[in-house]
Order: structure tokens, then C-alpha cells, then sequence
């Protein structure tokens, strides 16, 4: 959510080939790359969706919420989603566009209104199934009705927004929604798919062959990379959420050591939740007896198992209503705050 902070994308160059349908390159794809195949049933892939499928905006036929002098609803008119927000004496209704996230944590909505795209000021959030601010929202209540219906995106915050929810939406550097595919497809971060299905040519750039720091900034493009966050912010809380920055931060990263690179742990095709003592093999590579890692790595004195539940712990990030899992791997002391 809060798709549209400016996010400079450095490593990839999508082109026209991706306008065509990326759901049909992923069956193609699942063919041959069957332990692949499951991406197309992660929350990546699914980080777009259009209001008449959407099934939160479905199961939900009337979400309301209320701010000082404006009042929001989300009503469901048969595909259609309808957003509204009235000061009593003017009101602006707008269809909804495109529906941004899964719903795992949330969901934030975008609006097209007189060829300008907004983020809504008000998203849903499964904790309290019910909405409230947008992440990143001005707390206080905006001086007009026109700044209550949301925050204007820039067009270069659009593309951002789209680029890292959906696949072929950027096409030859210009925004074209019209041929996107929702969801982060397999050509999405695979640039070259066409013609490697079609046994033209190989992929040619194998992603797993990345270092630690070349992959942090490749997933960061969406999920922000450290130098997006420590340039533009935010500087609070909030950045709990953006892996990259919070694992570049830990004390035990190194750029040069692939052990601690985001696919060590994350499989991109496989989004399938696990327990955290299934990721104990990783930190044991270093931080265990005779284990090759930075000098001076450090044994646990407290426990052997579990490592990511106490040194990657739970954040809460109230105005998300959720806990995101802090990436920033640390010995945390109990009553100390997060670092930001």
C-alpha cells in the first residue's frame, strides 16, 4: 500500500513485448519450470486486481468511515465499486479503478479522475475489516473536499504504483493500463520471457547468479532499496515494511556473502508461509560452530532454534494495523524500540 513514494528502477527495462498477455506466458513458462509454477498463486501475483473481481470489494458491499468533517464510503453497485466522500454539502463519487495489494495487511484503492490518477485517503484493512487512513496520510483532516478524496499521484508515481503491482504497464517508457496484466507475472522480473519460450534466445539475465546487493536493490524496486529510504524516508516507524532497507541495515549483512541475500530465504515462486525454526539453517551457516561467516560471528547464548522469532521480530505499525516481521536482524532488548 502507499504505492507512489518515488522508487527509482536502475536494473530492469520492461518493453512493448510484455504488453501481450503475461498470464498466457505463464502457463507457458509452468510447462517447463514446474517447481516454478506455484508464482502464479503468491500474493505477488495477485497485487493487482480489478474491482469487479476483487473479493474483498465483493464480500464487503459497504465499508464506511468517517473524519472530522468528511464522510467516505466504499458501496457495491453490481462490478462496480463506488468511492465516496462528502463534507454534507458537496460530494465526490468515483468509480473505482484498480484495487493495490492482496489484502493480507490491506488494501488501497486507485481513482482516475479528469485524466489524474489518486491514491484514496482511506484503504480497508483486514485487522478491523473495516476502513481507516491510507499509510502515510496526513493524520489531520485535509482543508478541502478535493485533498479528502486522496493524494494526487504524479505521473511518474503512477507508473511506479503499476510497475510494482502489474505486469507490462510501462511500454516504452509511458503508462498503458489498457494492456497491463494484474499482478506481478513472470515477465515482470524476467525480461526476455517471449522470446526464450519461444526457444529464441535464453533468458539473459539469471537473476539467482544476483549478489546480496544486487538482489536487494532488484527486490528493491518495490520493496524500496536502502539508498530510496535513507534519501526520501520515511524515517519513522513505517519503514518496518520495506525489507531491503531494514536487511542492509543488520549488523551481520555483508553485499559480498549470497548466504544473507533476500532469495536465501524468500522464494519468489513460492510464497507459502513457514515456521520460523525453518529458517535456522540460514543464520547456523554462520553462527554456528566451525560456521564460515563475517569474522567474529557470534554464537546465540540464549537459544539454537527459532532465531528469526527473536532476532527478527514482530513489528506493530499501527496506522497498518498489522505486524510486519522486522528485517532488521538484531539481539532485541525487551522495552528497547525498533530502530529507524
Amino acid at each position: 500500500m502507499n504505492c507512489g513514494r518515488l522508487r527509482p528502477l536502475t536494473l530492469i527495462a520492461l518493453t512493448a513485448s510484455l504488453a501481450v498477455s503475461a498470464s498466457a506466458q505463464n502457463d507457458d513458462c509452468g510447462r517447463c519450470h514446474a517447481r516454478q509454477a506455484p508464482q502464479s498463486k503468491t500474493g505477488m501475483a495477485r497485487a493487482l486486481s480489478a474491482p469487479a473481481k476483487e473479493e474483498i470489494l465483493r464480500s464487503h458491499p459497504l465499508l464506511t468511515f468517517r473524519q472530522g468533517p468528511y464522510s467516505y464510503s466504499i458501496e457495491r453497485r453490481g462490478d462496480e465499486s463506488i468511492y465516496s466522500v462528502t463534507d454534507g454539502k458537496d460530494t465526490i463519487s468515483l468509480p473505482i479503478s484498480w484495487a493495490f495489494g492482496l489484502g493480507a495487511a490491506g488494501q488501497t484503492y486507485l481513482l482516475h479522475r479528469n485524466g489524474l490518477w489518486y491514491e484514496g485517503r482511506v484503504s480497508y484493512y483486514k485487522d478491523t475489516q473495516a476502513l481507516d487512513l491510507t499509510v502515510g496520510a496526513q493524520p489531520n483532516a485535509p482543508p478541502n473536499l478535493d485533498e479528502a478524496l486522496g493524494r494526487e499521484l504524479s505521473p511518474q508515481g503512477a507508473e511506479e504504483c503499476f510497475n510494482c503491482h502489474s505486469t507490462g504497464a510501462v511500454v516504452n517508457g509511458k503508462l498503458t493500463v489498457d494492456h497491463l496484466t494484474p499482478g506481478v507475472q513472470c515477465a515482470r522480473c524476467h525480461e526476455g520471457v517471449e522470446r526464450h519460450a519461444a526457444k529464441l534466445e535464453d533468458i539473459p539475465r539469471k537473476l539467482h547468479a544476483m549478489t546480496s546487493e544486487e538482489t536487494a536493490d532488484y527486490c528493491g524496486q518495490c520493496h524500496r532499496t536502502w539508498a530510496t529510504i535513507a534519501t526520501q524516508g520515511p524515517n519513522n516507524i513505517t519503514n518496518v515494511r520495506f525489507q531491503p532497507y531494514r536487511l542492509v541495515n543488520s549488523k551481520c549483512y555483508d553485499a559480498a556473502d549470497d548466504r544473507i541475500r533476500c532469495t536465501s530465504c524468500h522464494d519468489p515462486h513460492n510464497d507459502e508461509a513457514k515456521p520460523f525454526a525453518s529458517y535456522d539453517n540460514r543464520c547456523q551457516a554462520c553462527h554456528a560452530p566451525g560456521g564460515k561467516g563475517k569474522a567474529g560471528a557470534k554464537l546465540c547464548s540464549v537459544g539454537k532454534a527459532n532465531c528469526a522469532g527473536c532476532h527478527m521480530p514482530k513489528v506493530l505499525i499501527p496506522t497498518a494495523h498489522n505486524r510486519f516481521t522486522d528485517h532488521w536482524i538484531r539481539i532485541d532488548k525487551p522495552g528497547t524500540p525498533p530502530p529507524v
